[in-house]
């Protein structure tokens, strides 16, 4: 029988790396990959008779069972990307996600490691809610393993988290384009590392347009709609307040559409407010708030296609990454340029 192509050997004809290959052939959106590199690996694919698509190989002799561990189900809305995104992605292949809220409990861990081990299972993800570092339970070394949403400091393992750093510039590149200067940042709690990321990338825009930050307008500590309301409301009543704002999530930005309400300011034409996160209740806001998008579903797919594909005949350092998928920006109705 014909020696099949491996995604390895696309990636060296190609010139690119294993995880470029992967996000141009899985078709993974706002991955940074530019158009050429794109038809670079398009055409060493088409060489090599790789496959096109969506389609992964099942591991031979494995059930077509992949277990997804996630901390948490309630304490964010994010849950519910990262199980349809790895659902989705699994049954092009007729593959089924067996899901464990665990609750970072070892006893609930071990037991749903067992039931895949004992099932000769394709392997198991490791998901977090809240984007931050791990230690991976000994354990979960009976199967291959990708990280969703977290990474480890020295890295053993595949993993994936949304470019929160991008984002943030993104969001605020986004103001500046539209010509405001005095922009304040609703940053979230320095406890949570996406909130230090989204706070860099805010500076890093600001930076690059030459644009002093004002310290008075760089707010921490907040996450929540109430939080939101607070901070806009110290903001807005200073003699000279911001003409708009960054917040770290889509709440806080509830909390500032509330406030410039009360005070008679108008969104966009007095006031423009960005969030993050892309909430359900983003694009239902009056006016609809333009925010940016955390690529959960696409890092979901991307964890599932990884352990489809195997590591066979992959260099250890080709294989243990830490991804990073850009965030996008939704331009809804909540940024104009500041008035005079």
């Amino acid at each position: 029988m014909e020696k099949r192509a491996t995604m390895h050997e696309v990636a060296e004809l190609a010139g690119v790396s294993q995880a470029t290959v992967s996000l141009v052939l899985n078709g993974v959106p706002n991955a940074r990959v530019s158009k050429a590199t794109r038809r670079r690996v398009q055409e060493a694919a088409e060489q090599l008779g790789y496959r096109r698509g969506k389609t992964h190989p099942v591991p031979a002799g494995r059930t077509r069972v992949i277990g997804l561990f996630i901390d948490e189900v309630s304490t964010t809305p994010f849950a519910a990307a990262f199980i349809e995104g790895a659902r989705d992605e699994a049954a092009l292949q007729d593959v089924t996600i067996a899901t464990f809220c665990t609750g970072n409990d070892p006893a609930l861990e071990q037991a749903g490691l067992d039931m895949l081990v004992a099932q000769n299972a394709i392997g198991a993800i490791y998901c977090t809610l809240i984007t931050r570092q791990v230690t991976v339970p000994a354990a979960f070394s009976q199967l291959p393993l990708v990280l969703l949403n977290c990474y480890e400091k020295k890295v053993q393992h595949p993993s994936v988290v949304p470019g929160d750093i991008v984002g943030g510039f993104t969001a605020t590149d986004a103001l500046l384009r539209a010509g405001h200067r005095r922009i304040a940042h609703l940053a979230g709690e320095h406890i949570v590392e996406a909130a230090i990321d989204r706070e860099q990338g805010f500076r890093q825009a600001m930076d690059k347009w030459g644009v002093a930050v004002d310290e008075s307008l760089v707010t921490l500590g907040g996450w929540t709609i109430r939080a939101g309301r607070e901070r806009a409301l110290a903001l807005l009543s200073q003699p000279n307040p911001p003409t708009a704002i960054f917040c770290f999530n889509d709440r806080m930005a509830i909390g500032c559409y509330e406030v410039a309400r009360d005070l008679g300011l108008s969104v966009p034409g007095d006031l423009s407010i960005v969030g993050f996160d892309d909430e359900d209740i983003a694009a239902n806001m009056d006016p609809p708030l333009s925010t940016m998008v955390l690529p959960h579903d696409e890092m979901a797919r991307w964890a599932v296609g990884q352990l489809l594909d195997g590591f066979d005949g992959v260099d250890a350092d080709e294989r243990l990454q830490k991804l990073k998928i850009e965030c996008e920006l939704l331009e809804r109705n909540s940024i104009a340029p500041p008035e005079g």
